[in-house]
C-alpha cells in the first residue's frame, strides 16, 4: 500500500519511536540456499549466525508473507520491525538503524533532497487498480476535466497527490485549479462520506468500502503511477559482506514468498485479512482485482526514469525544495539473483 509520508525528513529518533519490533519473525520465513547466490554474494565473510539482518516491514506485509509461504529458517537472524510508513524507513537506514526495507517512489526522492544515506537496490512491482479517483453517490462528473473548481480530498506528498497531478495535467489543469483539500485517509472518508468533497483520490481499503457506499470511480490511476516500490539499503550494510550476502537471500526468499502468495490468493487472503481486521471477502476482492500480483524484480532504466518523474512533479508542483538526481541512488548488484527463474 502507499505510504502517507511527511515532506520533510525528521529525527531518527521520531522515526524508530514509533515502530514496533517483530521477534524473530525471519526464524521462521521461508529461505533458499545461499548456494544459489552469485560468487561475490557467497564469499567466505557470508551470512553466519552472528550476522543479524534489520528489516523495516509494514503490518501484516513482506514478513507474513515469508512466514507464510512455508520456507525453511535462515542460516542469519533476521530482526525485523513494523513500521507505519515509508518515510520513517527512510529516516531509519539514514540513521543505521535499519539495513533494508521498502517505499513508495516518493520518499526515497525527499530523502536525497535532505541527503540520507541509502541505496535502492530492487523493484517490488505492485497493483495500481486501487489508487484512484472516486466521486459521492450520484455525482454529475464524468471526467478529470470536470474537477476543475471541485473541492478534491488527497494526501498529501504520496502517490495519491501525484497521479492527481498528472490526471490533472493531462486534462490540461493544473493543480491549482482544483480546490485540493489535503487529508489523511481517516479524515479523507470523513469528509467524503459527510458531502464535503466532490472527489477524492484515495488507495487500498478505503476503496472497496467507498464503493459499497455507493461511490462510482472515476478514474484508476493505471496509465499514471507505475506500481514501483523501491527496496532500500543501508550503505554500511552493503559494504559488509556477510549482510549483502544476507541481504540477497532475503530478496531470493521475497521472491518465493511472492510466488507462492499469487499462486494461493485465497490462503493468503485468510492469513493476510485476520492480521489487519478486515473481512477476507474484501482482501480476496481486491487481490482478484489487482492489476497485477506482488512481485520482486531487478532495477531497469525505466524504473530509473519513474522515479526520476516523480521527482520532478514533485519539484514542479512545489513540494519537493529543489531538483533531484535519483539515479546515484540506484545500486543494480543484486540483477542476478532477481533475475534467474525460480526453481
Amino acid at each position: 500500500m502507499p505510504d502517507a509520508i511527511d515532506t520533510s525528513i525528521a529525527g531518527p529518533a521520531a522515526g524508530l519511536a514509533r515502530r514496533r519490533l517483530l521477534s524473530g519473525a525471519a526464524g521462521a520465513c521461508g529461505a533458499l540456499l545461499l548456494g544459489g547466490l552469485p560468487a561475490p554474494l557467497r564469499a567466505a565473510s557470508g551470512p553466519t549466525a552472528d550476522t543479524v539482518l534489520r528489516i523495516a516491514d509494514y503490518k501484516a506485509q513482506d514478513g507474513l508473507a515469508l512466514a507464510s509461504s512455508g520456507q525453511p529458517p535462515t542460516p542469519y537472524r533476521s530482526q525485523f520491525a513494523e513500521f507505519a510508513s515509508g518515510n520513517l524507513i527512510v529516516e531509519a537506514i539514514n540513521a543505521g538503524s535499519i539495513d533494508v526495507g521498502s517505499s513508495s517512489e516518493i520518499p526515497p526522492a525527499f530523502g536525497i533532497a535532505a541527503g540520507a544515506r541509502f541505496s535502492i537496490v530492487a523493484v517490488v512491482k505492485d497493483d495500481v487498480n486501487w489508487q484512484v479517483v472516486l466521486v459521492p453517490p450520484g455525482s454529475p462528473v464524468r471526467s478529470v476535466a470536470e474537477l476543475k473548481g471541485k473541492r478534491v480530498g488527497y494526501v498529501r506528498a504520496t502517490t495519491t497527490h501525484y497521479y492527481l497531478a498528472r490526471m490533472l495535467g493531462e486534462a490540461g489543469l493544473r493543480f491549482t485549479d482544483i480546490e485540493p483539500v489535503s487529508l489523511t485517509p481517516s479524515e479523507g472518508q470523513a469528509a467524503f462520506e459527510q458531502g464535503a468533497l466532490d472527489a477524492w483520490a484515495i488507495y487500498g481499503y478505503s476503496v472497496p468500502f467507498a464503493i459499497r457506499k455507493g461511490a462510482r470511480v472515476l478514474v484508476t490511476s493505471q496509465g499514471y503511477l507505475s506500481g514501483n516500490y523501491l527496496y532500500l539499503a543501508s550503505p554500511d550494510a552493503l559494504s559488509d559482506p556477510g549482510k549483502a550476502a544476507a541481504i540477497g537471500d532475503y530478496f531470493l526468499r521475497l521472491r518465493r514468498a511472492f510466488a507462492w502468495r499469487a499462486g494461493n490468493l485465497e490462503r493468503w487472503a485468510q492469513v493476510h485479512s485476520a492480521a489487519i481486521g478486515v473481512p477476507v471477502e474484501t482482501d480476496l476482492e481486491i487481490l482478484r482485482k489487482n492489476s497485477r500480483q506482488r512481485d520482486l524484480a531487478p532495477i531497469t532504466d525505466a524504473d530509473v526514469a519513474s522515479a526520476q518523474a516523480v521527482a520532478d512533479t514533485f519539484q514542479q508542483l512545489g513540494v519537493l525544495p529543489r531538483h533531484v538526481d535519483v539515479a546515484p541512488a540506484f545500486d543494480r548488484r543484486f540483477t542476478d539473483i532477481l533475475s534467474r527463474p525460480l526453481s
